[in-house]
């Protein structure tokens, strides 16, 4: 299974990078990762918030395939713990899905139409974090998935 991440917004920090970059070289023996990063539409008059979430949105959605099964990340979606993001990407493989695609926004959120477009709704944390820090995070965590459905060593 292909695994990809759809992002809003240009990793700038090195340390970031270099972060993502490691976890994806140690995902090459578990799986094919791409990440596609998408420039966000500055919103310049608040009002124009929904018809720039659509914009992104008409994005976004250009790059996903019709059978492919979305996990979006929403402040409202599920919260699980890392043996549960494990099962569900198990889950996810077993069901013989060719490829699933995480969705990470733009500071404003997504819009309706991606979000109705998710098979399954992610919330990392109660907490926020930079968009950057988000993508580190889901990385690390797919990698992290990959050591549990394999029973692996990896910290605890």
């Amino acid at each position: 299974m292909k695994i990809k991440i759809i992002a809003l917004g240009k990793l700038k920090e090195k340390f970031l990078k270099d972060g993502i970059d490691e976890f994806l070289k140690r995902l090459t023996s578990y799986t094919t990762m791409e990440i596609t990063e998408l420039t966000p539409i500055e919103i310049k008059d608040e009002n124009l918030t929904d018809k720039v979430l659509k914009d992104e949105g008409e994005k976004i959605l250009s790059l996903i395939k019709d059978d492919a099964f979305v996990i979006t990340l929403e402040i409202q979606g599920k919260q699980l713990t890392s043996e549960e993001f494990a099962e569900k990407i198990n889950e996810i493989t077993n069901m013989g899905t060719n490829e699933l695609v995480f969705v990470i926004g733009s500071s404003c959120g997504l819009s309706k139409e991606v979000s109705n477009r998710a098979n399954f709704k992610l919330s990392m944390s109660k907490m926020t974090f930079l968009h950057q820090f988000a993508r580190l995070i889901l990385v690390e965590q797919i990698y992290r998935a990959f050591k549990i459905i394999k029973n692996e060593k990896y910290h605890k």
